[in-house]
């Protein structure tokens, strides 16, 4: 009796790289089923995916529509944090590789495979995010790299090796010329990286972006949305403008995509520093989640108390720092999180926007739980109005009692330094 194959869940993606090292699993003795996750890929055909993978060796293909939890469990998280990796990148590419891996351990489960393998980069984060994710839900699982693998590395050396090992096996190639630069996609973002973009001088072309318009050729009208959020969650979004309104959390996430990016908005070009110690330059495209985040932000003013705030801004630095490094399945990615939705229990409420040439313009919010008093804020009222008892003259001894530390201060200094 022919001893078993050991199972493996490859996440596979129809291109180059992947169908390459499908093959060559194949060739090194595993069983290979072929995942592929769908979190939103434009003009992506994922049947011809599938009969690919099969026409290269995989056992199955298995094609899964994440594009809904990707959306509620992970972006949304994200928006409720308003995290931000080193002040400019909005995660895009670091907030899909848990929910992709999520679903790849599930299949290696249910279809009992001891191993999973991806296409990722030695240089990359990927790598990590992959098989960290993997590691912290399956702590048995294995995983297998090959582009660490010295013998893979030795066989391919680029893209002219990769070419003729299909061609050898028949593995049908994209005739399409390959684009200079790499690009990762899902429904919260487009990333552009490598190639040309390696020369840090030299500006990406117009015609490389898929979600979003040149803000030269955006409309020459604005157009205004308000958007609804139940705690910190976006649940409406209605466009004053034609009377378009969305509740789906699908829904509401690819409009907001659609109406941003037609105005321009969410492009950006940084030089970032991956985990693995690299800096790197990389070009983004994050439409709606720009303009979710500039609404939810505005919004946590008007309902979110200031020591509160001051406590959950430094949570957004841990939870993009945690989430950027693969890590989001780590207990202290836990406590994070639970944290940020006990801040958000009270953030609800309206914001409108006006999106014009690539600007998200806050034109007003409003919150049934608002910290916010007109009354208490106004230079016309005496003390609180009818709510508040508060006196101005309370401020003496609140600034007295503040500038001790600095008095102090001031007068070492001045022993001191003479």
């Amino acid at each position: 009796m022919a001893e078993s194959k050991p199972k493996l869940v490859l996440a596979y993606s129809g291109g180059l790289d992947t169908s390459v090292i499908l093959k060559w699993l194949c060739e090194k003795g595993f069983e290979v089923i072929a995942f592929c996750a769908n979190v939103g890929q434009f003009e992506e055909d994922f049947s011809a995916v599938k009969a690919k993978a099969e026409a290269v060796g995989a056992v199955k293909c298995i094609i899964t529509d994440l594009r809904k939890e990707f959306v509620t469990d992970y972006v949304f998280d994200l928006i409720k944090s308003n995290a931000i990796y080193e002040g400019r990148y909005l995660l895009g590419t670091s907030i899909a590789r848990p929910c992709i891996a999520k679903e790849m351990i599930r299949i290696a489960t249910e279809e009992g495979a001891e191993y999973i393998a991806h296409g990722a980069t030695g240089k990359g984060n990927d790598q990590v995010r992959f098989e960290m994710c993997a590691q912290a839900l399956s702590p048995t699982i294995k995983c297998v790299s090959p582009w660490r693998d010295a013998e893979f590395i030795e066989s391919f050396k680029g893209r002219s090796d990769l070419l003729a090992y299909c061609t050898k096996h028949g593995i049908p190639v994209d005739a399409k010329p390959k684009a200079n630069y790499s690009i990762d996609e899902n429904l919260f973002h487009t990333s552009y990286e490598s190639g040309m973009l390696e020369d840090a001088m030299c500006g990406p072309d117009d015609s490389m972006f898929k979600m979003t318009v040149s803000p030269k050729v955006a409309p020459d009208e604005s157009e205004t949305v308000q958007i609804e959020f139940v705690k910190g969650v976006p649940v409406k979004i209605t466009n004053k403008n034609d009377g378009t309104v969305k509740t789906d959390p699908l829904e509401i996430f690819l409009y907001c995509n659609m109406v941003a990016g037609k105005h321009g908005v969410g492009r950006i070009d940084i030089v970032e520093n991956r985990f693995v110690g690299i800096k790197s330059r990389g070009v983004y495209e994050t439409p709606g989640g720009t303009l979710l985040r500039t609404a939810h932000m505005d919004l946590e003013g008007i309902c979110m108390d200031r020591e509160v705030k001051r406590i959950t801004e430094g949570l957004a630095n841990e939870f993009a720092r945690l989430c950027y490094n693969g890590f989001w399945f780590a207990p202290e990615m836990e406590l994070i999180r639970n944290s940020i939705d006990f801040g958000q229990r009270d953030v609800e409420g309206l914001v409108e926007i006006e999106l014009y040439k690539a600007n998200v313009i806050v034109r007003g919010r409003q919150s049934p739980k608002a910290l916010y008093n007109a009354d208490l804020a106004s230079m016309d009222i005496e003390g609180g109005g009818d709510a508040f008892d508060y006196n101005p003259a309370d401020a003496n001894g609140f600034i007295r009692i503040n500038a001790v530390r600095l008095k102090t201060y001031a007068a070492l200094r001045k022993r001191v330094d003479g």
